[in-house]
Parts: C-alpha cells; structure tokens; sequence
C-alpha cells in the first residue's frame, strides 16, 4: 500500500481538518503520514490564542484536534519556524505534498489620520494578550480612560467589546491570562461603542454571539431600536436567513427594558471612522454619519476590520492570502483555511473548506516520494513532539484545577519549555 507524506505548516483548526480530511481519505489504495509542523510550543492556534476565555464551549473542538493528534501517522514538530532555518522548498523535495495552514494573523490597517497614536492599537494585538499567547505578552494596554471604541462589525469585534465592558470577576474562572485579568480589575473603562460603518443588515456578527449579550450579569447593552427597525425595512420581505436571525436578535436587545449597570456597551451603526483625534495620545473618533460628522471622546480604540496572512519566504501573497487557485498554490503545495481564502467563517467552516481541498490534493498525487522528511532538516532546533506537548497542557491543567480555572497558560517561552522536558 503506498503511504503519501503530507506535511501541514500550522497546528490551527484549519490544520487539524486538513489531517482529518487525509485520514478519512486512506483506502486500500493510499495511506497518509502526516508531520504537522507548528512555529509556537504549542499547538491548536486561534483556539488556544483567538477565541474569547469566557467562551470555552467554542474550545471543545480541542478534542477533536486530540484524537487527529492520536493517529499513528500523525507526528507533531511544534517549535519549528518555517521560511527561516528550514524552507518550504526544502518541504517540498521531501514530502508528497505540503499544506499551507498558516492562517491570517496581522490586523488590517484602517488608513486614516490619527491610527499611530498611543491608545490605537489592533485587536490583532489585543485579542492575543489577553488569551496568554508568548508573543504578545509584554503589549501594553492602558486602560485608564473611561470610554473605549472598538471599530468593526464582526465577531471578533463583538469580543473586543464584550471583554473591556464585562466586570473582570466573569473572568476569574476562566484561563484569560493573570496579567490581562490584572490589567482588567484596575480598568476605569465603563462605557464601550462597538462601530459599524454600515447598517446592522450587514454586520458580520452571527446571531449567536448577538443572544448571549443580554445574559451579560453586570453590562447594559443598548441598540437604538431605530437603527434595527431601518434595517429591517432595507432587507426586505425574504432577507437572507443569517441576515433575519441577526435582526432578531438585535431587536430583542433593543426592545429589552433598560438596566441600571455601571458598565455599558453600545452599538453604532452607519458610523464611519475619519480620523482619531490626540495629541500626545487618543482623545476622540471622528465618524461620519448619514446626518454629519460625529465626535466620540474616548481613550483608547481597537480595530478590529479583519486580519491578513503574515508571509513566508518562498510563498507569494496578494491581498492578505496567498496566491492560490482553490486551494493549489504550486507543484504539491497547497493552502487551506483564512491563509487560503482570508478572515471567513467560524471554525467549523475549516472542516469543509480543508475537505474540498484535499480532493484536489489526491487527485494530483503521483508516485509516492521515498526522501526523507524534516527529521533530516533539524539542526539545533528545540523540538515539541505530542508527547512533549502533552506535558505542558497537564501542566497547565493542573495548574488551573488549583485556582478553579479551566488551566493557567504560560506566557514564557522558557517555562513551556521546562513543562514539555518535565
């Protein structure tokens, strides 16, 4: 039986499907060994550095990524950078095919004066400080202002928001890292705008994420029921089913009689950003809106407008993903998830697209390859194999059982280290 070599550059979702798709493809015909190979210590990507801590529901997928994980011809090389020491043609010679996982990690730039000042930052930048990834560790967030302006109409928008405008004791058992829940209790921020620069028909937030808001124990959230009743009459009779259930769902939150909290966050809509105003650091936004200009004060503004995949040597990129056509980038090299097609669609929208891609993978393949794979290609490069990975994540969750919290993520790179010696 001939066994193909794959290897997948990134340990996300998105690279987790692409092996279960290989694995639900093996037939009496063909046979995958797969090395995944992952720049961090640690594996699973937006899910352990990317989704909210106080949605671990949404984290469960983690198990399916374990049982990927538990094949005997799935191997894992975490703590190895490719593009650097070892290149993707160097991939390419040894392996039947190489995929692309690497997803979209850089915030997009609004392009508009002001953006540069302290108190801007990315959510690119934020959402990973508070979900305890090594890289982002030493950001600084100044959370000394009383109001906060999130830009973007997407999820991760929503999150934003929801994370400055909730009272920090929701976070206590959940695994958001010690230093941002410490930056957090100390926060004077009690008014949070999440902006849109269209109508709610158009946000991009999902119906779900809309439901849980009003279950929010100590934050007012307002929606000018104006607003919805306008973009109901925009969608029409038939609006598309996601477009219905999110106008649902911000009409019961606009409809909802008023609470009394001392935390508020607020949606504006139609709401374009024209510059941010500061001297030495923000002071306010200035949108444009259908009746004039607007000013809001605030202190401190997160962008979150989408992401854009970070490049590597050897790939070509354009428009934030790479160059691909449905997946095939080159000779047996190939893109799946937000790397292939940009920031789209929730995790599970990872499976099918991964699926579709290997089809494509299998219908290129020709004889299997017999040289060597990146075991020849390591030098001096500290290695985090499954085993070794395994060890920090019980290290983790033990360290968490002790404080109540689903685990406590290290934040250094020489403690992830020690735990994956231990």
């Amino acid at each position: 039986m001939p066994l193909f070599k794959v290897a997948i550059i990134g340990a996300g979702p998105a690279g987790y499907f692409a092996a279960q798709a290989l694995h639900n493809r093996q037939n009496d015909n063909r046979t995958f060994a797969i090395d995944m190979i992952e720049r961090l210590p640690t594996p699973w990507g937006l899910v352990r550095s990317g989704v909210a801590p106080d949605h671990p529901k949404i984290k469960t997928v983690s198990k399916v990524f374990e049982n990927i994980a538990a094949d005997p011809n799935f191997r894992l090389f975490a703590n190895i950078e490719i593009g650097t020491e070892i290149t993707v043609a160097q991939l390419q010679e040894k392996y039947d095919a190489v995929i692309l996982a690497t997803g979209s990690s850089l915030g997009k730039q609004l392009g508009i004066p002001g953006e540069n000042l302290p108190g801007s930052m990315s959510a690119a930048d934020f959402v990973p400080w508070y979900n305890a990834h090594p890289d982002f560790a030493d950001v600084h967030v100044d959370l000394s202002c009383e109001t906060a302006v999130v830009i973007g109409a997407g999820n991760v928008a929503m999150d934003v928001a929801r994370m400055l405008a909730l009272d920090p004791i929701e976070l206590d058992p959940t695994d958001t890292a010690d230093h941002a829940i410490d930056t957090f209790k100390k926060s004077a921020v009690r008014d949070v705008y999440i902006s849109a620069r269209r109508g709610p028909e158009h946000a991009a937030f999902t119906s779900p994420e809309l439901r849980e808001l009003p279950k929010l124990e100590h934050t007012n959230v307002v929606i000018n029921i104006d607003d919805v009743n306008a973009a109901i009459v925009r969608a029409g009779e038939a609006p598309e089913k996601d477009v219905k259930s999110n106008l649902d769902a911000m009409l019961l939150i606009a409809e909802a009689e008023p609470k009394n909290h001392d935390r508020t966050m607020r949606f504006l809509f139609q709401h374009t950003p024209k510059e941010i105003i500061g001297t030495d650091r923000v002071e306010a936004v200035v949108y444009s809106t259908p009746t004039g200009d607007v000013r809001i004060k605030c202190g401190l503004v997160i962008t979150a407008i989408g992401y854009q995949a970070e490049g590597i040597n050897g790939v070509a990129y354009q428009n934030g993903k790479v160059v691909n056509t449905d997946g095939r980038v080159k000779e047996n090299i190939y893109v799946v998830g937000w790397a292939k097609r940009g920031p789209s669609g929730v995790i599970g929208t990872n499976k099918s697209d991964a699926a579709a891609v290997i089809e494509l993978l299998i219908e290129d393949l020709g004889a299997a390859k017999n040289s060597g794979d990146i075991s020849d290609l390591i030098s001096d490069q500290v290695v985090i194999d499954q085993s070794a990975w395994q060890k920090i994540n019980t290290a983790e969750v033990a360290a968490g059982e002790v404080r109540g919290k689903p685990r406590i993520k290290s934040v250094k790179y020489s403690e992830l280290l020690d735990f994956a010696r231990s």
